[in-house]
């Protein structure tokens, strides 16, 4: 497979009048088409900076972001943003909510409304397009967020700490809900999580970072068997606990 994704060489500096702080340095990593990888790391490592650099929404001071081998300049359609939050707008429906994207960007036809409708239905909200985010549980706000970001078929989407806010049921379930829909979509991923469980269920490469500044200190690549298995049956899967205590190893050790 050919990379989809190409973040090389980059370092990002904050620059205030007190201080020039140095976030990520010289961070090397690639996406392939279909692939799911996530990134891990204590506190202060940076993994929102190259979410953020990833999602054009901050500028590399050095390296360059490629995507399908064209620079990432700036925010676009074709990379999906998946927060913490969901950003639903409290006085919209489900539906206008999930269409507002291509609204705004003025792309919206009715093939796509229609498209909005059936991914929403595949979701399990079809019976909620008229409902307001207020009438929706957690997890379902976090599935209409997941929907607003599919529906305008971006190449790749970044996740940062989705299911962060949500009980551990509900997380487990949505896992599994989004592992299969990007799995039948063939949508790739970069998912930033504090759950080395979560990262390792869900992915096809854990990337561990390190901090002060944020570096690439370990690729692990998860084994077949883990990596087809939907996320709540893969924490069962044999060498899933020691790929655990692995990357808490190099957690712990960064720690010192």
């Amino acid at each position: 497979m050919d990379n989809l994704l190409l973040m090389e060489q980059v370092t990002h500096v904050y620059v205030t009048h007190q201080a020039a702080t140095t976030a990520i340095e010289n961070i090397n990593f690639s996406v392939k088409a279909g692939e799911f990888v996530a990134l891990v790391g204590p506190s202060g490592c940076g993994k929102t900076t190259v979410l953020s650099c990833l999602a054009g929404i901050l500028t590399p001071t050095t390296g360059r972001i490629l995507l399908n081998g064209e620079p990432v300049n700036g925010p676009s359609r074709r990379i999906g943003y998946m927060l913490q939050s969901d950003y639903l707008f409290s006085w919209r429906t489900i539906l206008d909510n999930v269409l507002i994207g291509l609204k705004v960007s003025g792309q919206l036809n009715s093939e796509l409304e229609k498209y909005a409708r059936y991914l929403l239905n595949e979701l399990g909200l079809g019976k909620y397009i008229q409902a307001y985010p207020s009438q929706l549980s957690g997890g379902m706000r976090q599935r209409a967020a997941l929907v607003r970001t599919l529906v305008t078929n971006p190449d790749i989407l970044l996740l940062d700490e989705p299911f962060s806010a949500l009980d551990y049921q509900t997380r487990l379930k949505l896992e599994d809900l989004v592992f299969e829909t990007l799995r039948k979509h063939n949508k790739s991923a970069v998912l930033v999580t504090h759950d080395i469980g979560e990262a390792i269920a869900m992915s096809d490469r854990v990337i561990v970072l390190g901090k002060n500044p944020g570096r690439i200190k370990k690729e692990i690549c998860i084994p077949e068997h883990i990596r087809q298995a939907i996320p709540f049956d893969a924490r069962e899967a044999d060498g899933f606990y020691e790929l655990v205590r692995n990357i808490w190893k190099e957690l712990e050790d960064d720690g010192r």
